[in-house]
């Protein structure tokens, strides 16, 4: 028997541990220099210009929100099967969200039914678009950056799932999630299930050097000590506050760890799809199972952060797991049907896709430090509860 099997989980080596112990020995543990190394080194896997490092992947959303102009009285669309920090974001700027439904084949939001949303209000009504490359399949991003510039909307793309995921776009070009070339910005997310893990963190990726300089100024408390922004020059101490910021600063300790982690990330992205390889395999005969489609594959990498299956009877699936020590998750109960959104007027009935879809889905296990033994135990008790 098994010990407890999760959904996901970090996998820390002896490289990881090295590395966060050389800082702790060293003379910076917050904003040192190993920070603006792994914003280099991030933005190199990422194919894009700038990166910002932040204390989480919420902390990403709400200041690339507020570089991207989010105020009161913005609208901003989003789709609703996503973790809430994708809508809470415009909030914390005093925005409006919109929710538009989910494509049933990929979980992603639905370009046509986006286009319709737009359609039915008069250009000028939204301000941008917050896709969510959901489970790690990448969206539609060439397409919604077309919708986005008919319509004048900005684009921040949530890749927090998706690291090393990308499309093939019409031009024949490896466009890798949150690159940049489709969106505004981009945000990433570090936590420990995620396919890079420091503690806590995130990271803000662009290639516009306007939102990179805005980014770095809200990131810590709206102060500046550079000297070719300051309005006065006091001495070397002297520094500014020009923006009502705040104190979303990672640490060189996660930094260290980031940097440790991201050597091994193509290593095991590659696991991970071995891992999904082994699961269509196992339930492709199984009509009670429906798996995740990977759409265009020659055009589609992707990154597998989840393995999302639908079963009819997932409450039971679900209990009938985790008495065998199996800790499946669900991702996510939709947006819109928090308590909390039912004052804006959303509900029930609202999205029928995304509901759908959330009465049926789980997360099983995926993490490239899953065994073939631990995975076959998994395939073998969920096909033992469906037949």
């Amino acid at each position: 028997m098994f010990s407890n099997i999760p959904y996901g989980r970090q996998h820390i080596t002896k490289s990881d541990i090295k590395a966060v112990t050389e800082v702790l020995k060293s003379d910076f543990l917050t904003q040192g220099p190993t920070i603006n190394k792994f914003e280099k080194q991030f933005a190199e896997y990422i194919g894009c210009k700038y990166a910002v490092a932040v204390s989480n992947g919420t902390a990403a959303l709400h200041l690339a929100s507020l570089a991207l102009g989010v105020k009161k009285g913005a609208k901003v669309i989003t789709t609703p099967i996503t973790f809430a920090a994708s809508a809470n974001c415009v909030l914390y700027c005093g925005g409006e969200v919109v929710f538009s439904d989910i494509d049933p084949k990929t979980y992603t939001i639905d370009t046509a039914k986006l286009r319709k949303l737009l359609k039915s209000k008069p250009k000028g009504t939204f301000s941008g678009i917050i896709p969510v490359d959901f489970a790690g399949y990448p969206v539609n991003s060439e397409e919604i950056a077309k919708i986005a510039k008919e319509y004048k909307l900005w684009v921040l793309e949530d890749a927090c799932h998706a690291p090393g995921g990308y499309i093939i776009d019409s031009k024949n070009k490896m466009q890798k999630c949150g690159n940049g070339t489709y969106c505004d910005a981009a945000i990433f997310s570090f936590h420990p299930v995620k396919h890079i893990a420091t503690g806590e963190g995130g990271m803000i990726t662009t290639n516009r050097k306007d939102i990179y300089e805005k980014l770095l100024l809200l990131r810590t408390h709206g102060i500046t000590k550079d000297t070719n922004l300051l309005h006065e020059n006091h001495g070397g101490w002297y520094y500014e506050m020009q923006e009502l910021g705040f104190n979303y600063r990672i640490t060189d300790i996660q930094a260290a760890l980031g940097i440790s982690q991201l050597q091994r990330a193509d290593k095991n992205l590659e696991k991970r799809k071995k891992i999904a390889d082994n699961y269509f395999k196992a339930f492709s005969e199984c009509k009670k199972i429906i798996l995740p489609q990977v759409l265009n594959s020659n055009k589609t990498s992707h990154a597998y952060h989840l393995f999302v299956i639908q079963v009819k009877k997932r409450k039971e699936l679900y209990d009938f797991l985790r008495t065998n020590k199996i800790f499946a998750q669900v991702h996510y109960v939709p947006v819109h049907l928090m308590p909390y959104y039912s004052q804006f007027g959303w509900g029930k009935g609202d999205f029928h896709e995304a509901e759908n879809y959330y009465n049926q889905c789980l997360s099983i296990p995926m993490y490239p430090s899953l065994t073939k033994q631990q995975q076959q135990y998994v395939i073998n008790k969920i096909l033992q509860f469906v037949r």
